[in-house]
């Protein structure tokens, strides 16, 4: 748990969950592709203006008989759009065989001079390997065939009516892992050579071009250029992302009249059940046509939704650089100033993704990297909750003997306040001994009875060591029948001296009760002398490596034992407790003390004034 833990254990995680991102695997892709979704869902409805959808539907067949239509029934079509004024005309399906009914000459008659498009499918089993196209022009450092969809075969139409139409198109749209339609090429090859998709057939022959031109440098295709429109913003292989938040006016061939087209673009499609199959785009299910003036209307109305190239860069390096900045935040600050950081960081990163997606229409993903910062928060929180769960484990260990319960539950909610090591610090220290123990020692020996010795000075140390616990103070350790301790550490204590001496005329109070108790258990009378001093001192964990202690040490301290191996003895037999200098001047107003002398002590020169406190 040690090493699963550290602050390592994270930072490897993060580099784990960046180098998924960098292989993008196929769970990563769909999830990325479901957000990009949102995105475009997240697009106003608005209705298409330039684009008609003539549907050939259930009615259509009804009116008209059997599909497929002979040959002349398509002229029809096309003269009958002409008469309500249709603009560039546009078939989705495709005539790949003869006309059993022998109307081709008839419908390439109607394609001459009519702006028919006609549509063209790239797979790797169609029967030719070529078509008509038209030229391309490029600039930029790149080459396009380097970065364009590439299929190896052509599913074309006979070449009676290919040779009459003015512009042939790719109706392919773009492979994704879930068989969802996003995008749509605007160029592929096949065999070695450029041909360009049908929205971008129609908006050449809507120009009247005879070619269009593309921007492509090292990285990709940057753009695709149809005058009179703007360039067209592409995916680094010359895909763009469909718009499938238009609604079109639609109508059914043959079922109901047509209105004045106004010169609109019309797209056939079929919808008759059986005759064409739906395709899965982020809106629901649309006919093959109503994508393909979906793809139309988003490059006549300017709209570029593009993921540009440096896209995954920045998604990974914003992976990096907002995990470290989790952990260093987890592991550095408390909870709330972690949060303070974290969430501004996240929905700064939302908010960047959200800017440039309204402002221009620039795709970048927010799932994965939302993904990778949930588990690294996940990880970097229990690791660093699991530290802290042993750091107060340790410390109540560590000081539950010799603390007030309340100083232990203190210290585990804030352990910062232990300072680990050595820490320099004023202090008050005292120091209790049982005086006379030598009779006391003699008479349990006669009896015969050690246990008896050790259940009595137990018992006058408990008594002693709640007087200290109770005041703030710390028992550092007990040496036979002396308690050491001290305040002011771990935990602050602003009136230090006040509380060491308060215990200590305490602790001589409580003497004087337990006198009388053992004296009626036909005891040798019992006292105690108590030393306090105040000073500086070395507080913190001390001794070896695998085994330390939390304690103190300076010469404050050994006057402190001084002081105490002074009281009740000798001249000073009748006080008790004996306080220096230097914890007198810092007694509040409520202590009386009174000096009962000058002692040297063993190691210093000048005289110690002590005092006996009330």
């Amino acid at each position: 748990m040690k090493y699963l833990t550290s602050i390592w254990t994270c930072l490897v995680l993060v580099l784990v969950l960046a180098g998924i991102r960098v292989y993008d695997p196929l769970l990563v892709e769909q999830l990325r592709l479901n957000s990009f979704d949102q995105y475009i869902r997240s697009m106003p409805d608005s209705q298409a203006e330039g684009v008609i959808l003539i549907n050939i539907g259930e009615e259509s067949l009804a009116k008209l008989g059997q599909y497929p239509f002979p040959r002349q029934t398509y002229a029809q079509i096309i003269s009958d759009l002409r008469n309500a004024n249709a603009g560039v005309i546009g078939f989705t399906f495709l005539f790949p065989e003869e006309d059993r009914f022998n109307g081709d000459d008839i419908f390439a008659s109607w394609i001459k001079d009519n702006y028919i498009v006609l549509a063209q499918d790239a797979r790797s089993n169609g029967r030719s390997t070529t078509a008509p196209f038209v030229g391309t022009a490029t600039k930029g450092f790149g080459d396009p065939y380097d970065f364009a969809y590439k299929y190896n075969g052509l599913v074309t139409n006979i070449w009676k009516l290919e040779s009459q139409a003015a512009g042939v198109g790719l109706v392919n749209g773009s492979q994704e892992v879930d068989n969802i339609t996003r995008r749509l090429p605007l160029i592929s090859q096949v065999n070695n050579q450029l041909y360009p998709s049908f929205p971008v057939e129609i908006l050449r022959v809507q120009g009247g071009d005879k070619s269009y031109s593309m921007h492509v440098e090292e990285d990709g295709i940057r753009d695709i250029y149809i005058p009179p429109y703007e360039p067209v913003k592409t995916e680094y292989n010359g895909a763009i992302w469909l718009n499938t938040n238009y609604t079109f006016e639609q109508y059914t061939y043959a079922a109901e009249p047509l209105p004045d087209l106004r010169g609109r673009t019309v797209i056939i499609g079929l919808t008759a059940s059986g005759l064409s199959s739906q395709l899965a785009t982020p809106q629901g299910l649309f006919y093959p046509h109503q994508v393909q003036a979906s793809a139309l209307q988003t490059l006549m109305d300017g709209i570029s939704i593009s993921r540009p190239v440096w896209a995954d860069i920045a998604e990974i390096f914003g992976i990096l650089l907002i995990s470290i900045l989790i952990i260093f935040a987890i592991y550095k600050f408390s909870a709330v100033t972690s949060l303070s950081i974290i969430i501004p960081a996240i929905l700064g990163m939302c908010y960047t993704a959200y800017y440039l997606w309204v402002d221009a229409k620039v795709l970048l993903d927010i799932s994965y990297p939302l993904l990778t910062y949930v588990l690294i928060f996940c990880s970097a929180s229990f690791n660093n909750f699991y530290i802290q769960f042993k750091l107060r484990q340790q410390v109540r260990k560590q000081f539950e003997t010799y603390l007030d319960p309340r100083q232990v539950a203190l210290l585990q909610k804030n352990p910062e306040m232990l300072k680990l090591g050595g820490d320099r610090r004023e202090m008050s220290f005292l120091f209790m001994d049982i005086v006379g123990f030598t009779p006391i020692s003699e008479f349990y020996k006669n009896k015969d009875d050690p246990e008896g010795l050790v259940e009595l000075v137990n018992e006058f140390l408990d008594a002693m060591s709640q007087i200290i616990l109770s005041n703030g103070g710390t028992i550092d350790k007990y040496m036979g029948d002396c308690i050491m301790a001290f305040w002011n550490a771990p935990l602050p204590c602003d009136n230090h001296a006040d509380m060491a001496v308060k215990s200590a005329i305490e602790i001589e109070k409580k003497t004087n009760e337990l006198k009388e108790l053992y004296q009626a258990r036909g005891l040798p009378d019992i006292n105690v002398g108590t030393g306090v001093n105040t000073g500086d001192c070395i507080v913190g964990n001390m001794g070896s490596k695998s085994r330390f202690d939390y304690s103190v040490i300076g010469d404050a301290v050994n006057l402190a034992a001084r002081l105490e191996a002074t009281a009740a003895r000798h001249e000073y037999l009748e006080y008790k407790t004996i306080i220096s200098s230097y914890t007198a001047e810092q007694l509040s107003p409520e202590y009386d003390v009174t000096e009962i002398g000058d002692i040297k002590v063993k190691g210093k020169e000048e005289l110690i004034k002590i005092y006996s406190p009330r």
